[in-house]
C-alpha cells in the first residue's frame, strides 16, 4: 500500500507544472491523475490553504461575539439572552442553508460550524441563566448531539468531525465522573455514515477508530467492574490484549480494504496500514524492556473467559480478512503468536519467565525491522524502508544502554546489526541492478 495515494492532490498539481514546463502532455497528466482516480482540472483549483484560513476566520467570528457577549452578560436582561442566543443560532444556521443549496457548498458547510459553535455557547449561557442542571457532561451531549443532523443532512466530513469531537469531550468526562456513555455508539455511526457515503476523510477516519477503540475498552471494563463489585471503572490487563486484537484486525481489515475497487478504500487502507506498524513497533520497543513483561506476569488476569471470548472473535473476523485479501498465511501467523505468548504470560508462575519474553520481543522488533527495510526495497516504498531502518537503530540505542560496561556484549550486538544492515544493503544492490527497485 503506497502512501503516495495520501498525496494524490499533491500530485496532480504536480503534474500540472510539469505540463507548464512541457514536460508532459496534459493528456498525459490527465492519465496520470486518473490512476489515482483524482481529477486533474480540479485539483488545480484546489486550495487546502484558502480553506483553512476561512475555517478559521469563522472561528473567530464566533469565538468574539461570545466573548462580546460574555462580556456583557451581566447588563442583558434574561429575556434577552435567551431570546438573542437562540436567534443567533437560527439565523446563522439559516444562511447556512440558503448558501448550502445555492450550491455554494463549502461556505455553506463553514457557516453550519459558525452555528453549531454559537449552538453550543448558548447552551452553555442559557444553562447558567436557568441554572439548568448541575451535571456538566449533559450540555456537552446536547450540542454534539445537535451538531449531528447537519453532518448528516450535508454529509461533510467537517462537521461530522466537530460532532465527534464533541462526543469524545462527552464521553471522557461522563466516564471520568463514573458514569457509562451509553448513547456514544450514536455518534460512531454518523461518522460512519459520513465515511461511507461522504467525501474522503482522512482525520475522520483516524479519529473514528480512535473512538472506536475507546468505546470498546471502556465498554469491556465496565463489564468487568460490574462483575467484581467496584464503584468506578478501572484498567484491566486484558484491556491491553484486547488492544492487541483489535490493531491485528484493522491491519487485516486494511489489507482487505487495500483489494476494493474504490480509490477511496484504497486510501483508507494506506492510512490504518501505516498507523497499525507505527503503534506495533512502539508497543514492540516497550515491551524489549523486562519490566513490562514483570508486571504482566504478576497481573490479576481475572476476567480471563470473556478475555478470550473477544479475543477469540476478532481473530475470527482478522483471519476471515486475511484471507479475503489472499494473506491466510500472515493473518493465522499473526493470531496464532499472539495467542501463544498471551496464554504464556496469562499462566506464567514466576515472573523470571519475563527475560525469555524480553529476548523474544527484541528479536521479533529486529525482525520487523527488517522485513519493513526488505519491503521497503523490493515494492518501492521509501516510508517502510525508513521505518524498518528508524526500529533497527532504536533496537541497538535500546539495547547498548542496557549492555552499558558489558564491551563483549555491546560488540557483538553491534557486528550483528552491521550484517543485517549489510545484507539489506546488497540486496538493494541486487534489485536496482534488476531494475526491480522503483
Amino acid at each position: 500500500m503506497r502512501l503516495i495515494r495520501l498525496l494524490k492532490h499533491d500530485l496532480a498539481r504536480e503534474a500540472g507544472d510539469w505540463v507548464e514546463d512541457g514536460v508532459i502532455s496534459e493528456a498525459q497528466a490527465e492519465q496520470i491523475c486518473a490512476r489515482y482516480e483524482v481529477d486533474y482540472h480540479r485539483a488545480q483549483e484546489r486550495t487546502l490553504g484558502y480553506r483553512i484560513l476561512i475555517g478559521l476566520a469563522y472561528l473567530f467570528i464566533g469565538l468574539a461575539v461570545i466573548t462580546l457577549i460574555g462580556a456583557n452578560w451581566e447588563e442583558i436582561p434574561r429575556a434577552l439572552r435567551m431570546g438573542g442566543l437562540i436567534a443567533l443560532t437560527l439565523v446563522t444556521q439559516g444562511v447556512a442553508f440558503k448558501v448550502y443549496l445555492s450550491g455554494d457548498r463549502k461556505a455553506g458547510e463553514g457557516l453550519f460550524l459558525l452555528g453549531n459553535l454559537f449552538f453550543g455557547a448558548a447552551i452553555i449561557l442559557i444553562a447558567q441563566v436557568y441554572h439548568l442542571g448541575e451535571h456538566m457532561p449533559d450540555g456537552i451531549f446536547w450540542w454534539a448531539l445537535g451538531s449531528l443532523p447537519f453532518a448528516l443532512i450535508t454529509r461533510s466530513p467537517w462537521i461530522a468531525e466537530q460532532s465527534l469531537l464533541l462526543a469524545l469531550l462527552w464521553f471522557f468526562l461522563e466516564s471520568s465522573l463514573g458514569f457509562y456513555p451509553a448513547l456514544f455508539p450514536i455518534f460512531l455511526l454518523g461518522a460512519l455514515y459520513i465515511l461511507l457515503s461522504g467525501r474522503a476523510s482522512v482525520i475522520l477516519l483516524l479519529t473514528f477508530i480512535f473512538g472506536l477503540g475507546f468505546w470498546l475498552e471502556f465498554s469491556l471494563s465496565e463489564f468487568w467492574r460490574l462483575q467484581d463489585g467496584k464503584f468506578s471503572a478501572d484498567i484491566y490487563p486484558e484491556n491491553l490484549a484486547v488492544a492487541v486484537s483489535l490493531f491485528i484486525l484493522m491491519y487485516c481489515f486494511a489489507h482487505w480494504l487495500a483489494t476494493r475497487p474504490s480509490a477511496v478504500a484504497k486510501d483508507y487502507a494506506a492510512v490504518i496500514s501505516i498507523w497499525c506498524l507505527r503503534f506495533t513497533l512502539i508497543g514492540l520497543l516497550i515491551f524489549s524492556f523486562e519490566y513490562p513483561w514483570e508486571e504482566m506476569i504478576e497481573a490479576p488476569w481475572s476476567h480471563l473467559p470473556s478475555m478470550w471470548a473477544v479475543v477469540g472473535v476478532m481473530s475470527a473476523v482478522s483471519i476471515v480478512l486475511a484471507l479475503l485479501s489472499q494473506r491466510l498465511l500472515f493473518g493465522l501467523g499473526l493470531c496464532g503468536v499472539f495467542a501463544a505468548v498471551l496464554a504464556f504470560v496469562t499462566n506464567a508462575s514466576s515472573s523470571d519467565y519475563a527475560v525469555w519474553l524480553q529476548i523474544f520481543t527484541n528479536f521479533a522488533l529486529i525482525a520487523c525491522g527488517i522485513w519493513l527495510i526488505f519491503r521497503g526495497i523490493h515494492d518501492g516504498i521509501s516510508h517502510y524502508f525508513f521505518l524498518g531502518v528508524m526500529a533497527v537503530l532504536l533496537t541497538a540505542l535500546l539495547r547498548y544502554i542496557d549492555l552499558i560496561g558489558d564491551y563483549i556484549g555491546a560488540s557483538l550486538l553491534f557486528i550483528l546489526f552491521a550484517v543485517l544492515l549489510l545484507a539489506a544493503a546488497k540486496y538493494w544492490k541486487y534489485h536496482q541492478a534488476g531494475g526491480s527497485l522503483r
